[in-house]
C-alpha cells in the first residue's frame, strides 16, 4: 500500500474504528526517534486490522511470514523488519490503556514493546553507554550508572507515584510532568529502546491519570520529543550550556494545552543559527515567522565551502534530485539508518545545505530531501 493512499484511509476511518487508527498511527510514528519506517506491507495489514478483519496475533504472524518468505532481500529489511514488529506490538499495548505503575511494570513494557526484535528485551543494561547527538555536536547525556538503575527507577517512580496534582496551575504541572518524563529517561535503563518505551509509558500514564492525550503529537513529532529529552540532560559548563527543560515543556503544552509551538528540531540544537534561535508559538500572530524566500548573498563564494566531507558527498548524491533517505542511503551505499541520518543528513540540514520537501512536517511519509540554494550553488561549484 502506498503511504498516501495509508494516510488518507486514516483521515476516513469510520467513528468506531478512530482509536484504533490513531493507536497505530501513533505506533508508527514512534519509529522515527530511532530512524526507522515500516513497510507498505505493514500498512495494508494494519488496515486489514483497524477494519476487523484480522487480530493483531494475525498481525504479528503475517509480519513474520512475510519477512521469512520474501524472495528478494532489500537493503533495509532488518530495519523495517524491527519497524513492523515494534508497531504492532505499541499498538497492541496502546489499545490495552493499561498500566503498572512500578519498575516491575516499565520494565515489563520494554520486554513487550520489543518482544521478537530484541535478545535482552525487558532486561536493564548491564553496561555503561554514551550516544553522539546532532543537537549536541556529537556529545552526549551523561546516562546513569548501569549498577544505579534499578534503584532509580523504583525512586522515580514511587516519588511520582505519592505525587499529588491537586491545586497545581497549567506551569506548575507542565513543568513537574516534563521533569519526571525527563529523569526516567535520562536513567536510560534499557541498551536500545529507551525513548519509545518512554513515549509509549509516559502516553499510558497520562491517560492514567485523566489527561486526554493527543496522539498525534508522539505521532509527528516522536524526534523532536527525543532531542528534547536530550537538551533536558545535557549541562556542559565549559560550553556554558545549562539545562534546558523548556523545549520539552513546549511539547508537554501542546500536547495538553492544545498551544502550538514550531516543534522543530533546528532549535533544539545548542548552537542555532540565528534563523533558529528563537522558537516561535504559532498560535500567537506576532510570532509566526514570515516566509522569506532563500537568497544566496553577494559573498556567497566565502560562505559556500564546508570543511565536512561528508556534507560534500551527501551534496553530490542529491544534486538536483529530489530524495527519500532510502533512495539517498542506496545511492551512498550506506546500510545503517541512524548514522547515515545523525553524520551525513543532519548536519547538512543544520549547515543549510539541504532542506526538506515538507519542511512543517518532518516525519511526514513521502519527505524528501533536496538541496537549498545555498546547496544548489555548493553543488555547481563542485561540477565546475
Amino acid at each position: 500500500m502506498r503511504q498516501e493512499d495509508f494516510d488518507e484511509y486514516i483521515r476516513q476511518v469510520e467513528p468506531v474504528q478512530q482509536e484504533k487508527a490513531r493507536n497505530w498511527q501513533t505506533a508508527i510514528g514512534l519509529q522515527a526517534v530511532d530512524g526507522l519506517r515500516v513497510s507498505d506491507y505493514l500498512k495494508h495489514t494494519a488496515q486489514r486490522h483497524i477494519e476487523g478483519e484480522i487480530s493483531t496475533d494475525d498481525v504479528r504472524r503475517l509480519i513474520k511470514e512475510y519477512y521469512q518468505t520474501k524472495t528478494k532481500r532489500e537493503p533495509d529489511d532488518d530495519e523495517r523488519h524491527e519497524a513492523d514488529t515494534v508497531s504492532n506490538n505499541i499498538q497492541e499495548i496502546l489499545s490495552a490503556a493499561t498500566i503498572d505503575f512500578t519498575t516491575r511494570g516499565y520494565v515489563s513494557l520494554h520486554r513487550k514493546i520489543f518482544e521478537g526484535v530484541m535478545k535482552h528485551a525487558g532486561e536493564l543494561r548491564k553496561y555503561n553507554i554514551t550516544k553522539k547527538e546532532w543537537v549536541l555536536e556529537g556529545d552526549t547525556v551523561r546516562y546513569l550508572n548501569w549498577e544505579d538503575l534499578h534503584r532509580a527507577l523504583d525512586y522515580d517512580i514511587a516519588q511520582e507515584r505519592a505525587f499529588s496534582y491537586k491545586g497545581l496551575s497549567h506551569n506548575e504541572l507542565i513543568r513537574h510532568i516534563t521533569r519526571f518524563v525527563s529523569g526516567l529517561w535520562q536513567i536510560h535503563a534499557f541498551g536500545e529502546g529507551n525513548t519509545r518505551t518512554t513515549a509509549v509509558f509516559t502516553i499510558l500514564y497520562l491517560r492514567h491519570i485523566g489527561f486526554g492525550v493527543n496522539n498525534d503529537m508522539f505521532a509527528l513529532h516522536s524526534w523532536y520529543f527525543r532531542n528534547a529529552l536530550v537538551r533536558a540532560n545535557y549541562k556542559n559548563a565549559v560550553k556554558g550550556i545549562d539545562y534546558s527543560p523548556v523545549f520539552l515543556e513546549r511539547f508537554f503544552r501542546n500536547l495538553l494545552l492544545g498551544e502550538q509551538w514550531d516543534l522543530r528540531n533546528r532549535y533544539l540544537h545548542i548552537h542555532p543559527t540565528e534563523k533558529w534561535s528563537v522558537q516561535p508559538n504559532l498560535s500567537l500572530p506576532e510570532q509566526v515567522p514570515e516566509q522569506v524566500p532563500e537568497q544566496v548573498p553577494e559573498q556567497v563564494k566565502d560562505l559556500l565551502h564546508t570543511n565536512n566531507p561528508l556534507i560534500v558527498e551527501l551534496i553530490q548524491k542529491i544534486g538536483c534530485e529530489e530524495l527519500s533517505v532510502s533512495q539517498l542511503m542506496a545511492k551512498s551505499g550506506l546500510k545503517h539508518r541512524p548514522n547515515f541520518i545523525e553524520y551525513h543528513l543532519n548536519p547538512a540540514i543544520t549547515d543549510g545545505y539541504v532542506r526538506l520537501l515538507y519542511p512543517q512536517s518532518p516525519n511526514h511519509p513521502r519527505q524528501k530531501y533536496l538541496l537549498t540554494v545555498k546547496g544548489l550553488a555548493l553543488y555547481n561549484e563542485l561540477k565546475k
